[in-house]
């Protein structure tokens, strides 16, 4: 698969060595970005929103696609647009995509300079952190100084974190959702279950099979395993229960034996199957290994910085909202968020929001989460 690129993505090239937390470096490289919004005069309505594991920089549409409702429905457009929590109308919006992503940006399925073929695995192991620093380079070519928020679900609540804590002078405040400040060992556990899908199907070829048939199956057997914990146990309940799907009634059927006989599992086979069209497996390999990495206690300059720069902190504000039902990252983690901001005199608002959707929930909910968003965005601007 090649990168996937959107009719509205913009792009920043660094063509500098890049170097990683890993200690090797990137020779050059590409950010895809989408803009939404204009920047007033004195650049002061600024919000950077960052994208989850397998998301793009396409967080909406434009106002005019709005309009005729028209393009490419963005990811987060339910919050995200004119009018909208995330109004676009009122503040400039930057999305940008990772590195190590697929999207525009320069990953695994890019081409190395270098060689003149495709990285592969010879792409270097990337950190969140790294993905932070490449994206703190385009805000620099854009010439903002200072950004009104910075916020993101999932991964983007890490990505989020890692900028407010390591760039605190760049941002007044910041918006983590369903999120952690430590990956756990049962995610990490989830996520090298979905490596191990990818890795032992035949057509990964050691990550070289850009000019050949990719590892579909073992992409969307990792996908179907991600997927579930995205969901909640009430939520399968609800919209599958134990639904069984028609299926042949001969009695030498063997798909009748093990095939899709529940509803629930022709869902999560679609889902699993949908995603290889639209992602590279090698960039779930090495983005997956940079959420597993990520730890904000073990983060020396991160926690330099709280303490070294408290003045610039407690000026700060946050606002932490996790969902009921999530159970990927519970509620139990963004307590932990929240303590650890209080800890450092960051003024902080926590909010549990009653949903039924699971770790999905952050892209799904938009009435009570769009309400508070909007009502925190309005106190900050002053």
């Amino acid at each position: 698969m090649a990168i996937i690129e959107f009719p509205s993505s913009q792009y920043f090239y660094y063509n500098s060595s890049f170097k990683l937390e890993s200690g090797e470096t990137l020779p050059k490289f590409t950010l895809a970005y989408e803009t939404f919004g204009k920047l007033n005069s004195d650049k002061t309505n600024a919000i950077l929103i960052f994208h989850a594991l397998s998301g793009s920089a396409h967080v909406t549409r434009n106002e005019e696609e709005f309009k005729l409702d028209k393009g490419i429905k963005g990811w987060w457009e339910n919050l995200v647009g004119p009018n909208k929590s995330f109004d676009t109308k009122k503040y400039f919006i930057i999305c940008t995509n990772v590195i190590g992503s697929c999207y525009g940006s320069t990953g695994p399925s890019s081409i190395n300079p270098k060689t003149s073929k495709f990285y592969a695995l010879d792409f270097p192991i990337i950190t969140i952190h790294d993905m932070v620093k490449a994206q703190k380079l385009l805000i620099e070519y854009l010439e903002i100084d200072q950004l009104l928020t910075v916020t993101g679900g999932s991964m983007g609540g890490m990505l989020a974190l890692d900028w407010f804590l390591n760039y605190p002078e760049t941002v007044k405040s910041i918006i983590p959702i369903a999120t952690t400040l430590q990956s756990s060992p049962q995610n990490i556990a989830f996520n090298e279950v979905g490596r191990q899908a990818i890795i032992r199907d035949p057509n990964w070829n050691n990550g070289n099979y850009y000019s050949s048939e990719p590892p579909q199956f073992g992409l969307s057997i990792a996908r179907m395993i991600g997927h579930i914990t995205y969901l909640s146990d009430g939520l399968m309940r609800i919209k599958f229960g134990r639904k069984i799907q028609e299926v042949s009634n001969e009695a030498n059927d063997n798909n009748f034996k093990f095939g899709q006989k529940f509803c629930v599992e022709s869902y999560l086979n679609y889902k699993g199957l949908s995603f290889t069209k639209r992602f590279d497996a090698n960039s779930y390999l090495y983005i997956t290994k940079a959420i597993d990495y990520f730890d904000i206690y073990s983060d020396k300059k991160i926690l330099d910085n709280l303490t070294n720069k408290q003045s610039i902190f407690k000026d700060k504000k946050s606002l932490i909202l996790c969902f009921k039902s999530d159970w990927l990252y519970p509620i139990s983690e963004s307590k932990q968020i929240a303590k650890f901001f209080k800890k450092y005199n960051i003024r902080t608002t926590f909010c549990k929001i009653d949903s039924n959707y699971g770790h999905d929930a952050f892209l799904i909910e938009d009435y009570t989460q769009g309400k508070l968003i909007k009502c925190f965005l309005k106190n900050i601007e002053t």
